[in-house]
């Protein structure tokens, strides 16, 4: 079974940005450097035959490059406790259209579509029972942002979870 996602990498200068922000709340776990990225659609558990019509469904799509910025940060929530500290961006309109284009694309495939509401985020930390509050986090960044930079391909990934978190594995590129 191959566990996919459809996102950006991100360039190098707003990793390393990013990366300078992490910390601060206690038992949070802060994402690497190969971690960081732009998530379009989650896929999840599919097998060879599914991933290779993933593949193919995906590079039928055509979109213009896409400028966006860094925009604030937050944090999702699971049933009142956060579980998640991410960085905003912005504008949403052309990810939230290029979103429809590849969910459009994965159920085409044969995948069931999208189940959630899309809301174009960077996950910085993943947070746990014993993780503190993100508050003062919050806070401090709540001014985050950065110039505009330009994603000009999206990726297919794979997802190998382990005891040091995630790493992704590139599946394939498809240029806009």
């Amino acid at each position: 079974m191959h566990r996919l996602f459809v996102g950006f990498t991100l360039p190098v200068a707003i990793r390393t940005r990013l990366l300078a922000l992490m910390g601060g709340v206690p038992g949070a776990r802060w994402q690497r450097d190969d971690q960081l990225h732009l998530t379009l659609r989650f896929i999840g558990e599919v097998d060879r035959h599914a991933a290779e019509d993933i593949a193919l469904a995906l590079a039928q799509i055509r979109y213009p490059p896409i400028e966006i910025a860094l925009s604030g940060v937050g944090q999702f929530d699971s049933r009142g406790r956060p579980n998640a500290v991410w960085a905003g961006v912005a504008p949403h309109d052309a990810l939230a259209g290029l979103h429809k284009k590849i969910d459009q694309a994965i159920v085409r495939a044969g995948q069931p579509p999208e189940g959630r509401a899309y809301l174009p985020h960077i996950t910085l930390a993943r947070m746990n029972a014993a993780s503190g509050a993100a508050d003062r986090f919050l806070e401090a960044q709540a001014g985050l942002r950065s110039p505009a930079f330009t994603l000009d391909q999206f990726t297919l990934f794979e997802s190998t979870l382990g005891s040091e978190g995630a790493s992704y594995a590139v599946v394939e590129r498809y240029p806009l």
